[in-house]
């Protein structure tokens, strides 16, 4: 596997096209000139998971009039998504990459370690990309608790 460069504020952001929840094709092309936040996050319906994906959904709306679409991707299958939006009545889109070939094209597919044990997975990290399509805010290793009201901030202000 090739370890890529991590990506920065400035960078323009890979383009990509993924499988969405409810049959739908995501892609950075269809939120052109507009804000995108796009968060990884390892596993539907994991507690810290669940956690980040309800509080993006409680400030979705805030996100909106901050002329932001909002995606979450994972590796899990657009089924999955689908019931984990369902579950948790999740009014944003998740994008499926089952292949993690945006996963590692972002950077956010890493190794880990718990308990000793290595192992491949992603590495909770929101991007920030403007209307231009380049990054204009990375945050890696992200701790749930205020990040997605921080994200909004940083929307807002671009």
């Amino acid at each position: 596997m090739t370890a890529h460069a991590a990506l920065q504020a400035g960078d323009r952001a890979p383009e990509f096209s993924l499988p969405g929840d409810g049959g739908s094709t995501l892609s950075l092309a269809t939120a052109a000139g507009r804000k995108l936040v796009l968060y990884f996050y390892p596993k539907d319906d994991t507690s810290g998971c669940t956690m980040e994906a309800k509080d993006f959904n409680a400030l979705r709306a805030d996100f909106a009039a901050a002329g932001t679409e909002i995606i979450g991707v994972s590796p899990d299958s657009a089924a999955s998504h689908d019931k984990f939006k369902k579950k948790y009545e999740l009014g944003f889109a998740l994008a499926s990459d089952e292949s993690k070939a945006m996963l590692e094209a972002y950077g956010v597919w890493v190794e880990k370690s718990m308990y000793g044990r290595k192992y491949m997975g992603v590495e909770r990290t929101t991007f920030l990309i403007g209307p231009d399509g380049r990054i204009a805010r990375v945050w890696s290793k992200v701790k749930v608790p205020g990040h997605a009201a921080e994200v909004l901030a940083a929307a807002r202000a671009l």
